[in-house]
């Protein structure tokens, strides 16, 4: 695995119980003084002192008191401000989206799932003319348990590797993954598989696993905006997105949305009761997924910090001026989003009013106590000012402004849970996951 393909990926902790072949390869450097010729905060005494906005205030100044208000008028409006001044305004459903399921059901994993292997091509007739035949396409992997009588819950990850070297299996059609020296595909590096997991305790407890690779839908690099679906969608005359329109995030968390569309077909799968997960960049897209998306059930998002669950206003580890340096991901984000990089006080949304869109659906967000670039207590006060609105849709909230140390997991339906590490996925959080996911897909095995 290339360097430069580390650090444009910078999730090096493995994401799931390995063996030790997979062990993932140190992170360089997790929390550095300067990035982009900017500052890094952290000293909590240069947090700053900051007001957030109301979640449970309308644009009109008048208070949210009751769940009708929230879903007809105060949820859309947050929506909006992050559809338009971070993520950006992503299209619909693609008219012409098509699922060929050409592994329809293989007995795997020693025998204990039910292997289907799908790809879902995103393309959409264009004024009545014939398919693109360049459109992206998704390469999903999935299991059932074989033991299922009647369609079972889900968690579907997208990942930063194919498929094919996420989970061990030499049965599943081998994957490629873009080169950003080249910005073409290639066959996976020797050692890529940093990112795996091994679905064989979710399927024990009766819940299916899907993955994808984050790249079928856009290469994750500013030059690879030409082979990705972002650039399918430009309008006439247009190079680029505008402002207000999607950025890679956004683009992969669609992606998502669209597995979810093929979901609804598969009787196999109870499409009610999906979960998504996503570590740090795909935490942020798993957090946008599911406040965007309603399909999804519950949301596990792994160090998404900064343009994640991570409140903004906060200055410390990574900042929105970081984000969106012209040297780092600004390419991710909607280009309005730079405008708040030195004017964080203006942005009409934060990190908090994101988590409360997830609600009333289960939320875990888990961090690293070492992982300051990430912010985790950025993170938990996200949870905690996100908490009225979890109770007034009747959920439980974290019911507490105390940050809990290390290892001492909250997993009410707003969750949080700090890891003793940095960053990423530690094989021991994935008992922590399984404990959530029962907790709230309540499968039947």
């Amino acid at each position: 695995m290339t360097s430069r393909l580390l650090a444009i990926l910078g999730v090096l902790l493995v994401a799931g119980p390995l063996s030790k072949a997979q062990t993932a390869p140190p992170r360089p450097n997790p929390n550095p003084e300067i990035v982009a010729d900017i500052p890094v905060n952290y000293d909590e005494a240069k947090a700053g002192n900051y007001s957030l906005p109301n979640p449970l205030k309308l644009n009109n100044g008048k208070p949210v008191r009751d769940s009708k208000t929230w879903f007809g008028k105060r949820r859309p409006e947050i929506v909006s401000m992050f559809e338009t001044q971070q993520y950006g305004r992503a299209p619909g459903r693609p008219s012409d989206e098509s699922f060929d399921v050409f592994d329809k059901g293989t007995p795997a994993l020693d025998g204990k799932a039910i292997r289907r292997q799908v790809v879902i091509t995103l393309s959409k007739n264009k004024d009545g003319l014939s398919k693109d035949k360049d459109w992206p396409q998704i390469h999903l992997l999935m299991y059932l348990p074989a033991a299922a009588k009647k369609p079972v819950p889900m968690l579907l990850n997208i990942n930063f590797v194919a498929a094919s070297t996420t989970v061990d299996d030499p049965e599943v059609k081998p994957g490629m993954v873009w080169d950003p020296k080249t910005n073409t595909r290639i066959t996976p590096p020797s050692g890529f598989h940093f990112a795996a997991i091994d679905p064989r305790p979710l399927l024990d407890a009766g819940i299916g696993f899907a993955t994808f690779y984050y790249g079928d839908l856009e290469p994750d690099y500013a030059d690879g905006f030409s082979n990705g679906i972002r650039a399918r969608y430009l309008k006439s005359g247009q190079t680029q997105p505008a402002p207000d329109e999607w950025g890679a995030i956004a683009a992969w968390a669609w992606g998502m949305s669209r597995v979810q569309d093929y979901f609804e077909t598969d009787s196999g799968v109870d499409a009610h009761r999906v979960a998504i997960f996503g570590i740090s960049r795909l935490g942020k897209t798993v957090m946008w997924a599911g406040a965007h998306d309603q399909r999804f059930a519950a949301v596990i998002a792994s160090c998404s910090g900064e343009g994640g669950a991570a409140l903004s206003r906060r200055v410390y580890g990574e900042t929105v001026a970081h984000l969106v340096a012209p040297s780092r991901f600004p390419y991710q984000f909607a280009v309005n989003y730079q405008k708040y990089a030195q004017h964080l006080d203006q942005m009409p949304m934060d990190a908090h009013m994101l988590v409360a869109l997830i609600a009333p659906r289960p939320l875990l967000l888990q961090t690293g106590n070492t992982d300051l670039w990430s912010d985790p207590k950025g993170e938990f006060l996200s949870a905690v000012a996100a908490g009225p609105v979890y109770k007034l849709l009747g959920k439980d909230a974290l019911d507490t402004d105390v940050w809990p140390a290390a290892k001492q997991p909250i997993l009410h339906d707003l969750a949080y849970y700090m890891h003793d590490g940095g960053h990423g996925t530690l094989p021991s959080d994935w008992d922590i996951y399984l404990e959530f996911l029962k907790a709230h897909l309540h499968p039947e095995l």
